[in-house]
């Protein structure tokens, strides 16, 4: 049986296999764990399961050096074990080479659904590694299709802090796939908005198209924002008493310019030094 084989058939336990009773001391997680993180909730969940009706499928381990043993399948089982304080927990031994291992812990987790999305893409690009296969040959062989899988992996060419927040949910993969093919600093900078502003994927593709305008015509429009808030700020300095004898007379310049009269102003809002400077001319 091929090692995808086991995609539907790692739960079944070899007829050649014993299971035996290790103790969690002598058992470390496995290295090729595509898993970065653990909920503690769920650990906590799948321990509240164990302590009711026991272990239903032992984990699976390999030997590392003298009787110790390194993880090939069932970290949350063993993580749940150690939050029981169990000493022993069922498992069974099978020795198999590094590539057998990394590919069959990469694939158990690959059949879970709570994968984030740059653990799923980290874990196809160390499959298609350690057994030299092609993206046809990896979607064929993991029951997806090479689009899905292609996708996936072009979420590892985004930096480290859009990796971050993609694997936290905060954004999505299509989000992702967006800010593919920019630059560092514009990856950040787009992140940075799609975050501020909960922008949805059309929104960031608009960005993306011309991300250098975008960003020019957001801080002119930032500054002419603040050159209007100024303005505002300066008027509602203005005293009440001057304010209503400029009103009196932008009253009699209105009434100037309905009579036919060519009028022109010019206004200084300055509220410690105000001028308003009124041209008048016939038409």
């Amino acid at each position: 049986m091929s090692i995808f084989s086991s995609l539907r058939h790692h739960d079944e336990i070899p007829k050649d296999k014993q299971i035996k009773d290790i103790e969690l001391t002598k058992i470390k997680a496995n290295s090729y764990q595509p898993r970065r993180e653990f909920s503690d909730k769920s650990i906590r969940e799948l321990a509240s399961t164990l302590d009711k009706d026991g272990l239903l499928q032992p984990i699976i381990v390999r030997e590392q050096g003298d009787d110790n043993y390194e993880i090939i399948a069932g970290e949350r089982r063993y993580r749940a074990a150690k939050h029981l304080a169990w000493e022993t927990i069922p498992a069974i031994v099978n020795n198999m080479d590094n590539s057998q291992a990394a590919s069959f812990a990469l694939i158990e987790n690959l059949q879970r659904e709570d994968l984030n999305p740059i653990d799923e893409a980290q874990a196809y690009d160390n499959l298609m590694k350690l057994n030299n296969l092609t993206q046809t040959s990896l979607a064929k062989n993991i029951g997806k299709s090479q689009s899905y899988v292609a996708n996936k992996l072009r979420l590892l060419k985004l930096t480290p802090k859009v990796q971050s927040y993609l694997a936290s949910g905060q954004i999505s993969p299509r989000h992702g796939r967006c800010l593919v093919g920019l630059s560092e600093k514009d990856q950040g900078r787009v992140l940075d908005e799609i975050l501020a502003n909960n922008l949805n994927v059309n929104d960031t593709e608009k960005i993306v198209k011309d991300v250098d305008g975008y960003f020019i015509n957001k801080q002119k429009r930032a500054k002419d924002q603040e050159k209007a808030e100024q303005t505002k700020r300066a008027v509602s300095r203005i005293p009440k008493d001057l304010q209503v004898q400029i009103n009196t007379i932008k009253r009699a310049v209105k009434l100037a310019k309905e009579s036919g009269i060519k009028v022109k102003v010019k206004e200084n809002n300055d509220p410690n030094d105000y001028m308003i400077t009124i041209e008048l001319k016939r038409k």
